[in-house]
C-alpha cells in the first residue's frame, strides 16, 4: 500500500514551489504520493508562511484541527515547515507536542532524513538552519505539470525593509548557479513547459555564478539565457524589488520579446517619508522614474504592485501622497494590506499610531481605485488579439478552456482539449469581473 502525503500551503509563490518540492523530494525518498483526505495520510504537513498578521495563531489553529488525526493514530508524523517555523522554531514543539518535525524553507531537502529520524527516535526533530546552496543541490530531477512553471532563481533577502520578517526567516540573499538554473528550465521544457516564471524573494537581487570564470550573470542576462532555450516562449519574474530594478531590466523589456507584458513592482507607499520609514531605498521620484522608462519600452505593459496601509504615523496627506502616485503610476493590478507588526522586525517597536477604523477607511478606498482601474484595463482589451497560453480547463462550463494572455490576465474560451500546452491567438469578446471571454481565432504549432 503506497504511502500518503497530505499537505497544506500558504503564502507566496516562492511557497508553492517549496509544497512542490517537498512532495516532489519525499516521493523520490519514500515513494509518497498526495491525497486531498488527511484520513488516509500517514504524513501531513504545513508549509507556513508569516508575513501577515497573525500567521503564528494561524498555524496553531490549523494544527489544533490536526490533533484528531493524531489522535486517530498515534504512528502519523506532523511536520510544519516555511517561515512560521523558521520563525518559531523549537518552541512551536513545546507549544504543540503533536508536531514532529519542524523545518524552514531552506532545509525542505532534509526532509526524508528529518522523518525516518523522528520515527526512528519518536522526539521530535528540530531543522531551522540555512545551508545556502545545498538546498538546491539536493532536490530531484524537476518534473512537469502543465505547460507554466516556476522556477526558484534565488532565495532569502538582505533589504531588511523596516517591516518585514523574510530575511530572518528565509536569511540572506543567494542565488543559483546560471547553469543550474538553465539545465532546470531545459528540463521542463523537454516535459511540455512552454512559460517559466522565475522565482525570488528580491529576484531582481538575482546574481548567479557563470561557471568557474568568476563572472556572475543578472537577471537581465538570465532572461536573455532563458529566452534561447528550444521550447520556452515565454518568461516571467517575481517579486522585484523597485531599488534593484535595473537599466539592464528595463532594457530587457524593449529587447525580449518572449518576457511577458507584466511587472509586479511593490512600492509600498507613495509618500517619501513613510519609505524613508519603511527603509526602502528609493523616492517617490526615483520609483516613477522607472516606471516612465519601463513603460517607454513596453508600451502594453500591466504594471502591478503592493501596499501597506496604515503604516505607523501614517498621515492622511501620506495616504493621499499614495493614491496620487497609483494614478501617476498608471498601475491597473495590486496586493493591498494593512499593516500588521511581525515580531523581531523594527517596525514593530513604533507605535501603531493610525486607528483600526481608519486604516480599514483607507484600505477600502484604495482597494476601490485599484479595481476601477483593473477593470478599465481588462475593458481596453476587448476586440483586441491577445496570445494565450492555453493552462488548463476552465472552472466553469464544459468545453472551455483557459489561459493567460501575455498581461497575466486570464480567458475562457471554446476550444477542444488537443490545445492543453499550446499559444492560440484569442479575440477577446468580453470583461468579466476576475477575468476576460473570447475566442478562438488561431493556433500555433508548438516549437
Amino acid at each position: 500500500m503506497s504511502k500518503k502525503l497530505y499537505l497544506i500551503s500558504y503564502g507566496c509563490q516562492m511557497n508553492e514551489y517549496d509544497s512542490a518540492k517537498m512532495a516532489d523530494v519525499l516521493a523520490a525518498s519514500h515513494g509518497y504520493q498526495r491525497t486531498d483526505n488527511p484520513d488516509e495520510a500517514d504524513l501531513l504537513l504545513l508549509n507556513t508562511c508569516s508575513v501577515r498578521e497573525k500567521a503564528q495563531e494561524k498555524v496553531f489553529s490549523e494544527l489544533g484541527r490536526w490533533r484528531e488525526w493524531k489522535n486517530a493514530d498515534p504512528s502519523r508524523v506532523i511536520g510544519v515547515g516555511g517561515c512560521v517555523a523558521s520563525q518559531e522554531g523549537q518552541a512551536l514543539t513545546e507549544r504543540q507536542p503533536l508536531v514532529d518535525i519542524v523545518f524552514g524553507p531552506q532545509t525542505l531537502h532534509r526532509l526524508p532524513e528529518l522523518l525516518d529520524s523522528t520515527r526512528g527516535t519518536r522526539r521530535p526533530v528540530v531543522d531551522v538552519s540555512f545551508p545556502e546552496i545545498e538546498k538546491f543541490d539536493r532536490l530531484p530531477e524537476p518534473r512537469a505539470e502543465g505547460p507554466s512553471a516556476f522556477v526558484s532563481v534565488m532565495e532569502g533577502c538582505s533589504k531588511y525593509c523596516t517591516f518585514c520578517v523574510v530575511p530572518y526567516t528565509r536569511g540572506a540573499e543567494v542565488s543559483r548557479p546560471l547553469d543550474s538554473v538553465l539545465a532546470e528550465i531545459a528540463q521542463l521544457a523537454g516535459q511540455g513547459v512552454r512559460e517559466v516564471t522565475l522565482l525570488g524573494q528580491n529576484v531582481n537581487a538575482y546574481r548567479g555564478a557563470m561557471g568557474d570564470s568568476g563572472e556572475v550573470c543578472d537577471l537581465a542576462l538570465l532572461i536573455h539565457h532563458v529566452a534561447r532555450i528550444p521550447g520556452i516562449e515565454r518568461i516571467r519574474y517575481t517579486t522585484s524589488h523597485p531599488a534593484e530594478f535595473t537599466d539592464a531590466l528595463i532594457d530587457a523589456f524593449a529587447e525580449e520579446p518572449k518576457l511577458a507584458s507584466y511587472l509586479h513592482l511593490p512600492v509600498q507607499s507613495g509618500s517619501d517619508r513613510i519609505l524613508g520609514m519603511m527603509k526602502r531605498g528609493y523616492t517617490r521620484a526615483q520609483f516613477l522614474d522607472k516606471v516612465r522608462r519601463v513603460r517607454v519600452a513596453r508600451p502594453d505593459l500591466s504594471l502591478s504592485t503592493d501596499f501597506i496601509v496604515g503604516f505607523p504615523t501614517e498621515s492622511e496627506d501620506d495616504f493621499v501622497q499614495t493614491m496620487d502616485l497609483i494614478a501617476e503610476a498608471g498601475f491597473d493590478c495590486a496586493f493591498s494590506f494593512i499593516y500588521s507588526p511581525r515580531p523581531g522586525t523594527p517596525a514593530a517597536n513604533l507605535r501603531d499610531s493610525v486607528p483600526e477604523a481608519e486604516k480599514h477607511r483607507r484600505l477600502d478606498i484604495l482597494q476601490g481605485r485599484i479595481r476601477a482601474l483593473d477593470d478599465a484595463f481588462k475593458r481596453n482589451l476587448v476586440g483586441t488579439t491577445q496570445r494565450v497560453l492555453v493552462e488548463r480547463p476552465a472552472r466553469k462550463g464544459r468545453g472551455q478552456l483557459a489561459g493567460r494572455t501575455s498581461t497575466n490576465r486570464w480567458v475562457n474560451f471554446a476550444a477542444p482539449d488537443a490545445l492543453l500546452g499550446q499559444f492560440v491567438e484569442v479575440e477577446i469578446t468580453e470583461a468579466l469581473s476576475n477575468s476576460l471571454r473570447g475566442r478562438l481565432r488561431g493556433v500555433e504549432q508548438a516549437a
